[in-house]
């Protein structure tokens, strides 16, 4: 792979990996709560070029991997329905749930079509207005404004036939049910720079504050990463607990207002369920009263029983931090990217995926 083995062999990486292994002489546990970060560590080969002391453990940054059974059974019933065109990202139609998969609703004849943002689906729906559209609402703050924003301009144009599964999670109170869990021993967390880039560093001080660790929000270059790593370890070293922004070329500090603003007004917090988390208050996003007309859950009636893990799987201890994907008895044998049996190695931001692919 060039790419690892000139990223291994540059200057910058030799510095960064040096100063870590100079710095570092309290055993930590740090956390990335990023699929794309996951991905990169692994890419690059990260976690192998730091001192033993240094942990690294991939936590709930996968947002089609939260996702709860019980919401993809609610969007298989939606494609289901006779004359209703189910619009979602790729990722989505083969997580399972206990109904099945999107993609097996698809096959059986349901119009199940994969999208690149809500403004495709809001664009399917004033191209067949004979036909209702729902577009699974699923990802982190980084999604919510701009499927708000589609929200906003359905009833700008005054849209009937445009609806959204609402299934949005917000990352801070998982990072809080992870901490007062007491099960992970977490030193501080790599924070995501996508969800920064909206909410701003501030909701993670609370935190910061309240169980000792430090964060550091950091971009998605290995040299980011490794700077990133860096400074959580200074931190830890110097006795500190911080929030601090790596990523400054994308995070101000008030991250972006107006995504916000649409955000806050087109949706509200809920009490979600997380897979491998289960219920978190205040977790999830669901439509605000003034926009009840476009809530699929509410138009259609859907409603779903919890669901647990397929037998054998353990996503939902990956999800938490608890183990890591080869103690799965299913993980390269049952379950592979061609036949997943979890949603963490359907996603190509999920932890199994990227160990299946660059850390075996």
């Amino acid at each position: 792979m060039k790419h690892l083995t000139e990223f291994r062999d540059s200057d910058t990486a030799r510095r960064l990996t040096d100063r870590i292994r100079a710095v570092s002489r309290t055993p930590a546990r740090f956390m990335e709560v990023c699929g794309t970060h996951t991905m990169a560590l692994f890419r690059y080969g990260i976690r192998d070029m730091l001192p033993g002391q240094v942990e690294l453990v991939s936590g709930p940054g996968c947002p089609v991997c939260v996702t709860a059974g019980q919401d993809i059974d609610r969007a298989v019933a939606a494609a289901r329905i006779p004359g209703v065109i189910v619009t979602t990202f790729g990722d989505m139609l083969r997580v399972p749930g206990s109904a099945g998969t999107l993609a097996e609703a698809k096959a059986d004849g349901a119009d199940v079509r994969i999208v690149y943002s809500a403004l495709d689906a809001l664009r399917a729906a004033r191209n067949e207005p004979e036909r209702e559209v729902v577009f699974i609402g699923v990802g982190f703050e980084t999604t919510a404004p701009t499927v708000a924003g589609a929200v906003k301009t359905a009833r700008n144009l005054g849209l009937s036939n445009f609806s959204v599964l609402a299934a949005h999670k917000l990352l801070p109170p998982a990072m809080a049910a992870l901490l007062g869990g007491g099960e992970l021993n977490l030193s501080g967390f790599l924070l995501p720079g996508h969800v920064t880039t909206i909410i701003g560093p501030a909701p993670y001080r609370p935190l910061a504050a309240k169980y000792g660790a430090p964060c550091v929000v950091s971009g998605f270059e290995p040299v980011d990463i490794l700077l990133s790593l860096l400074m959580l370890v200074e931190q830890i070293e110097a006795g500190e607990c911080r929030v601090q922004v790596q990523y400054r070329r994308a995070v101000g500090t008030d991250g972006n207002p107006a995504a916000r603003r649409v955000m806050d007004e087109v949706f509200r917090p809920t009490d979600a369920v997380w897979r491998g988390l289960g219920p978190i208050p205040d977790s999830g996003l669901g439509l605000a009263d003034d926009y009840a007309a476009f809530d699929a859950a509410r138009r259609f009636d859907l409603r779903a029983e919890a669901v647990g893990e397929p037998p054998g799987c353990l996503c939902g201890e990956v999800l938490r931090g608890m183990v890591k994907p080869p103690a799965c008895k299913l993980f390269a044998t049952g379950c592979t990217p061609g036949t997943p049996v979890g949603p963490c190695m359907v996603s190509s931001e999920g932890t199994c995926a990227a160990y299946y692919k660059y850390g075996r």
